[in-house]
């Protein structure tokens, strides 16, 4: 297998646009590319969706947009680290810069595609097309249509958005260059190559955009007929694993979930120290040591990252790395990580709080599941607006621009119906469930 090279894995043509177009001065194309996610409607929408804690009552607790500016954050840093350290094999043009903003617009993309209430979203839309007394919607459908339905997958829907919804509707998306687009799937396989974990970044509506992305960029295919990750994609995914394995129990410890102590001891053998090092630490609060305490943290992760990313290079250029950064890394931190995650899957994922509301997450989605699917429908059925029944057309009225038209089939009616749900904050989702549920 030839190994990918990075004229063609850093190329400046976009998806969905034949010519790149000038750069501009002090805006590069890839800077372009962060600026279009950043003002993108999906991108906002964000700041009312769950990180880990759904609908939480004070208003520091991370939520998706939050979270992904952080991973931006972290994204960058690695990025240019990297470009740094291999900089005399980038093309000529390329500054290490352009690899620190690839990676953090892949990051600040990476959850663009997430339904409401984060997780229980995924699953409650999986389940919702798995009922048995909700299969009279799926007939007429393929095996893999369903099947995308059923595996509900927010990478993919991100795929979606990016390549297909978001600004251009059908017609290149956001239009990004294709090494920002490549960056951002973790999983550049569709459902049925999803394998034990149920992990991927396309669905069948999108798989002539993945082969597109592929051929662009030169990835790889691998012997089961799955594309090799995007190198820089290995980044984006360690600055996320970062993030979320230790952030998200600086929001734990605020909302007295866990204890303090519990976090410090892990951040400390992270670091290799069992001793705090804080000026006066015994008169600053423990909120603020614990972000004094999180950034040396992520910074000796960072340095890991980058030693093992660099010292794996010639693997992941060639197609044969297997797993993920942060479980390469030194035992050190890769133990410390894997205990934030347990202690985060032991006592944070199931607090009494998150989980009573993750279980009504799945009557809100089930609610609006059924009145636009159920819409969808029987569009698909009459194939003409003037002849649906009054509350379908009020669906469709509250879609606006953005229902299915009478030229597509019933998946990719369902897929816009989805879209628009998938596209929903918390908030709003709630809301609307209750207005459609008893009107007030």
């Amino acid at each position: 297998m030839t190994p990918m090279n990075w004229h063609q894995l850093l190329t400046t043509a976009r998806f969905g646009h034949d010519a790149p177009g000038p750069a501009e001065m002090g805006r590069s194309h890839f800077h372009k590319d962060h600026d279009r996610i950043v003002f993108s409607g999906a991108f906002r929408k964000l700041s009312g969706k769950t990180q880990v804690h759904p609908l939480a009552k004070y208003n520091h607790i991370h939520n998706r947009l939050i979270h992904s500016m952080e991973v931006g954050s972290v994204g960058r840093s690695l990025g240019i680290r990297v470009a740094e350290t291999i900089k005399d094999q980038l093309p000529e043009g390329i500054e290490p810069d352009d690899l620190g903003i690839i990676v953090q617009a892949a990051c600040l993309a990476h959850d663009i595609g997430n339904p409401p209430f984060g997780h229980a979203g995924e699953y409650a839309i999986q389940d919702w097309f798995k009922r048995a007394d909700n299969q009279i919607f799926l007939s007429g459908l393929t095996d893999l249509e369903k099947l995308d339905l059923q595996s509900f997958e927010g990478n993919a829907q991100g795929f979606r958005t990016l390549a297909q919804v978001e600004y251009h509707l059908n017609n290149g998306g956001l239009r990004l260059t294709f090494p920002t687009l490549g960056t951002s799937l973790k999983y550049p396989w569709t459902a049925e190559q999803a394998g034990a974990n149920g992990k991927f970044s396309c669905f069948r509506s999108e798989h002539r955009f993945l082969q597109e992305l592929a051929n662009r960029l030169g990835l790889s295919q691998l012997p089961d007929g799955r594309f090799a990750r995007h190198p820089l994609s290995y980044l984006m995914e360690a600055a996320d694993d970062i993030c979320y394995a230790l952030i998200d129990l600086e929001d734990a410890v605020d909302l007295r979930i866990i204890e303090f102590v519990e976090v410090e001891e892990i951040f400390l053998d992270i670091q290799g120290t069992k001793v705090l090092d804080l000026n006066n630490s015994g008169n600053i609060s423990p909120g603020r040591q614990l972000s004094a305490l999180r950034s040396k943290t992520i910074g000796c992760i960072v340095d890991a990252v980058v030693a093992t990313y660099v010292t794996n290079l010639d693997s992941i250029m060639a197609a044969t790395f297997t797993g993920d950064l942060i479980s390469a890394c030194p035992e050190r931190i890769r133990n410390g990580i894997n205990r934030a995650k347990n202690l985060a899957i032991n006592k944070v994922f199931m607090d009494v709080q998150k989980t009573e509301t993750e279980i009504g997450a799945y009557t809100v989605l089930s609610v609006l599941l059924k009145t636009f699917i159920e819409a969808g429908f029987e569009f698909h059925q009459k194939r003409d607006r003037k002849t649906l029944s009054y509350r379908t057309k009020r669906v469709f009225d509250l879609m606006a621009g953005e229902a299915p038209t009478e030229q597509m089939s019933q998946y990719e009616i369902y897929q816009r119906m989805v879209d628009s749900i998938a596209g929903m904050t918390d908030n709003y989702a709630l809301y609307l469930a209750k207005r459609i549920s008893a009107p007030s």
